[in-house]
Parts: structure tokens; C-alpha cells; sequence
């Protein structure tokens, strides 16, 4: 392999954003991948349910700052504005009352207020501020595990706060992945092929991987903080202990997707309605249902029970979710629901999770992590996107920015 200006490590669309960025500035540039394909976390696939389904991220977020949003029109993607309000709220068995809907909304704005606000805590703990300002409420479901992908007593409230609004939120039929595949297939990288050492000790970098080693003057890395945090690739010399600590203070969250085909019944719901089930421990379940008039449900768990369920295996994920629906609306709901599968980011060695979210106190994690080490090791992603972090449409950007300082520089 020959030496590059730029080495990228990971192909989602960081790196792919941060390739295309440093080609249209003269640079070259050589992109290692470990999957067998491009597009990360951003993954549609149709053999499960015959039908696009995005394993990863499926929302393109904050569509009127998502580089992303352009890309989908003039693919002529059929999309579908999303305002994720839950529509339908059940306390196990029983069905929320309007009050009490209106009351979490009224809970879910009161929460946004707080975290803008000065409430007096000893603490970074959105739980805290919860607690404070709410008294908890099904609010929390949504700022925490469906959100974050973390439970509440684990976000950090300077963390959840510096996170933009990431409304308008669109839905696309034909996937999210499949976008980002589209978008970024021209760019030539190196498949199937993990890096295992970054040498920096000399004046630029050597990347290590099974199929040889790269000299480049500058090395971009896009893999998730869990996979630096596990020891995924090794520094050599070893970085200095601040981004060590970087890594383990921007843990990956989880959010565990449970799709159900569900024929022939629709609860009342509506193509697109949102409904969220609560119980009284962690395990509750948001449903996305019929999007796009599929007869499709999309269950979603998320924070420490999405770790325990995806333990548990896909089958028994596919009976829990299926069981919240039979003991919502009746053992005839039973006759309806097909087949089932769940996504499984938190064991793939190559994500170790959804996306990164800072443990309460440390949410100068992420400037960390943006400044590079020497001038030749730099990082992006959707950890390092900023007000749009954990979006997909923030990591290009990230890469995309971090390839223009490069670039500059020169």
C-alpha cells in the first residue's frame, strides 16, 4: 500500500464525508473500513421483511441543517415529516387519559425550559433535574432511553443541553442507509479490512491493518468512542491520558430496535402514530407504527434495558415486545403479529453501540476529542457533531469539518 496524504479510518459518514471533502481539495486519501460495507451505523437492508428497513439511524434529523435532507430530494425519496409527539400513552395495561397526555407534554416542555434554566443541583444527572423540576413523569422516558440512549440517572444535564432541537424530523421509505450508501459509493475504500495500529512517533503516521501498512502525513478516526474505549485500535505510542479518559467518559448509549409485522389489525392506530408503553421498571417500549402504511411496528428499548434485552437474544426481544402488544390490546392481537427481529449495535464489535453520550460531569469529553494529537491524529463523528451530536447527518458534518481544517492547513 502506498503512502496518502490523509488515512480515514471507518467508512460511515464521517469518513465518507471527510473523503469526499479532502479529493475536491487535491488531497490524497485512502479509507479502511472493518465491515464488509460502507455507511457505518446508517444500514437499510430489505431481506428481513421483504421491505427497506433501516437497522440504524432511520430519522434524518434536523432536516433544515442535515446535509442529508438536500441529498434525499433530489434522490426523489419519499419522505414524510415526523413530529415523534407521542400520540398514544399506556401505564401498563391502561390507557392514558387526554389529561394525562396533555400533562407530559406539558412535562416534556417544562423539562426543555429546565435544562436552559438555573435550577439550583449539587449534581449533572438529568435524574437530578428531573426530580427537581418534574417529580418524574413519562418525560423522562423520552429525554433518557429513547432520546439519549441512556437511562436518566446516567446523562449529563450539560450534555442533554448543549444537544440541538432536532426538529424538523423526516421519516424516507426507501431508508436512510441506502442514502448514505447511494451518496458515498464513489468513494474507493478498503473493505473488509480493520485497523489495528496507528504508529505516531514519527512525522506522520503509520496505519496497520491485516492487508499491510499506510504511511499518510494525517490519520482521521471515525470509529465510535466504544470501540477506542474497548482498545479496538492501538496507539503508538500510547495517546496522552486525556483522551483515554475521553473515551471511557463518552460511553455509548443504546437503542435497540424491535420491528414486528403486524397484518390484518391496527389497534386504532394510524400510519406513523407514536406509542409509548411505561411499566413500572425500565422496561418500557416505544412503537413507531405502520410507517409509511407498512404493516410494520417498530418497538424501541432503550438504556440499560436495551443492554439486558439484546443479552437476552433477538427471540426473546421478539416475545417481549410481542407480549406489551397482546397485554395492551388483547390476546387477539396475538393473531396478527408476525414476524419479528431486533438490531443488535451494543454486540457488534465494530460499533459497540449507538452513539456516544457523556457520563454526568464529563461533558468536556467531546472538546477533548476535537482538538488532534500533534497535529496528525484527528477524530470525528457523531460523538464530535456538536449540537448535532448522535445524528448521522452531524457526523458527516464532523467529518466534513475536519477535513477543511486539514485541508487549510496545507
Amino acid at each position: 500500500m502506498s503512502a496518502v496524504d490523509v488515512a480515514i479510518v471507518g467508512a460511515g459518514a464521517a469518513g465518507l464525508g471527510a473523503a469526499r471533502a479532502l479529493r475536491r481539495a487535491g488531497k490524497t486519501v485512502t479509507v479502511f473500513e472493518a465491515m464488509s460495507r460502507i455507511g457505518g451505523r446508517a444500514h437499510t437492508e430489505s431481506d428481513t421483511f421483504g421491505m427497506p428497513f433501516d437497522r440504524g439511524c432511520a430519522w434524518l434529523h434536523a432536516a433544515d441543517r442535515n446535509p442529508f435532507f438536500p441529498e434525499a430530494e433530489a434522490a426523489g425519496w419519499t419522505l414524510h415529516h415526523h413530529d415523534m409527539g407521542v400520540d398514544h400513552l399506556y401505564f401498563g395495561r391502561t390507557r392514558a387519559t387526554a389529561e394525562e397526555l396533555a400533562e407530559m407534554a406539558g412535562a416534556e416542555a417544562a423539562l426543555i425550559e429546565a435544562l436552559g434554566g438555573t435550577t439550583e443541583l449539587t449534581g449533572d444527572r438529568v435524574s437530578e433535574l428531573l426530580a427537581a423540576t418534574l417529580g418524574g413523569s413519562a418525560a423522562g422516558t423520552f429525554s433518557g432511553p429513547m432520546d439519549f440512549g441512556q437511562d436518566v440517572d446516567e446523562i449529563s444535564i450539560a450534555d442533554l443541553a448543549s444537544a440541538a432541537d432536532l426538529d424538523p424530523n423526516y421519516f424516507t421509505l426507501e431508508g436512510f442507509g441506502t442514502l448514505v450508501a447511494r451518496w458515498g459509493g464513489d468513494v474507493e475504500v478498503e473493505l473488509d479490512t480493520p485497523v489495528r495500529e496507528i504508529h505516531w512517533d514519527g512525522p506522520g503516521v503509520s496505519v496497520t491493518t491485516d492487508r499491510g501498512t499506510v504511511e499518510a502525513d494525517k490519520v482521521i478516526v471515525t470509529v465510535s468512542t466504544g470501540v477506542l474505549s474497548f482498545g479496538g485500535i492501538r496507539f503508538v505510542p500510547d495517546l496522552p491520558e486525556d483522551y483515554d479518559a475521553a473515551f471511557d467518559h463518552l460511553p455509548m448509549g443504546l437503542l435497540t430496535k424491535i420491528p414486528l409485522v403486524v397484518k390484518g389489525e391496527r389497534f386504532g392506530h394510524q400510519a406513523f402514530d407514536d406509542l409509548l408503553i411505561e411499566r413500572r421498571g425500565h422496561g418500557d417500549i416505544y412503537f413507531l407504527c405502520f410507517p409509511f402504511d407498512l404493516d410494520l411496528m417498530v418497538g424501541f428499548v432503550g438504556g440499560d434495558f436495551a443492554w439486558e434485552i439484546e443479552c437476552a437474544g433477538e427471540e426473546a426481544a421478539v416475545d417481549f415486545a410481542t407480549e406489551r402488544l397482546v397485554r395492551t390490546f388483547g390476546t387477539d392481537a396475538r393473531k396478527a403479529i408476525g414476524k419479528g427481529a431486533m438490531t443488535q449495535w451494543g454486540s457488534d464489535r465494530w460499533t459497540r453501540g449507538a452513539y456516544a453520550a457523556a457520563r454526568p460531569g464529563q461533558a468536556s469529553a467531546r472538546d477533548v476529542l476535537s482538538h488532534p494529537v500533534a497535529d496528525r491524529i484527528y477524530f470525528a463523528g457523531e460523538a464530535l457533531a456538536g449540537p448535532l451530536k448522535q445524528t448521522c447527518g452531524g457526523a458527516r458534518l464532523s467529518g466534513e469539518t475536519v477535513a477543511a481544517t486539514i485541508a487549510g492547513a496545507a
